[in-house]
């Protein structure tokens, strides 16, 4: 395993929970060094850090620690991570998860993806770059509130509040994970506008998957149903160019 040195100077201001403690992150590999160094370099970041070396115990420690984010290997010696992922989502926990794994292959990342995970890092890694995927998975889930003072956006019923993470349609209220949420607000904050599958993966994943933009395809279905749901639709598909949201007219 290679990975860069401990980071030696914090490239950006501490991230904290609303009451001011430490963030919380689980880390969950069957690498003891591994898990020592990431633990070391997020712990000098100023998280609280837990570890797990396999899937039962993954699940055991994200009830009992109840962590802001999860650092979660593909592949354990008992339950894998896509297990992990998917009895955590069925269980209503929707805690951001950044997948890490040896397998670099287009299509085992869309996978992680489109199962529910939040974003993924393939071995070998710098440690840099897990800090930072983790800080962009935290400012999603914890909606950061907009520099223009109001943390709403609205376009048409569909409100998104960016402080307080809700999201409702004519009064219903919608629950959504992070990563839906982040796509729905860029959605929000370009109405009327096309945006290709391009722009979005670039804005809501920050990189793309060689080409692959099926993950973006199922982001928007899992937006539809949550959106749109015994609604007329807001959000549009214009075909050979890509996703626009709109008001109902």
């Amino acid at each position: 395993m290679t990975t860069s040195a401990p980071i030696t100077a914090p490239a950006a201001p501490r991230l904290t929970r609303a009451d001011g403690s430490p963030l919380r992150v689980l880390v969950v590999d069957d690498e003891n060094s591994l898990t020592d160094l990431l633990s070391m370099a997020l712990r000098y970041e100023g998280w609280d850090v837990k570890a797990a070396a396999d899937g039962q115990s993954a699940l055991t420690q994200a009830r009992e620690f109840k962590p802001d984010a999860i650092v979660l290997d593909v592949m354990l010696p008992d339950i894998d991570g896509l297990q992990v992922l998917g009895r955590l989502r069925s269980g209503g926990d929707d805690t951001p998860i950044l997948f890490l794994t040896a397998k670099d292959a287009v299509e085992d990342r869309v996978t992680g993806l489109t199962a529910g995970g939040d974003d993924y890092v393939t071995k070998p890694f710098s440690l840099e770059e897990v800090v930072a995927r983790l800080r962009g998975l935290i400012r999603r889930s914890a909606a950061l509130v907009s520099e223009g003072g109001d943390s709403r956006i609205t376009v048409g019923d569909l409100v998104l509040d960016e402080e307080s993470y809700e999201v409702n349609r004519n009064g219903r209220e919608i629950e959504l994970t992070a990563t839906e949420f982040e796509l729905l607000r860029f959605l929000m904050r370009n109405p009327r506008r096309v945006l290709s599958k391009a722009q979005i993966l670039d804005r809501v994943w920050s990189y793309d998957f060689g080409g692959k933009s099926s993950v973006v395809e199922i982001y928007i279905s899992y937006l539809r149903k949550k959106i749109d749901a015994g609604e007329e639709p807001m959000i549009h598909t214009v075909r050979g160019v890509g996703y626009v949201i709109k008001p109902v007219a």
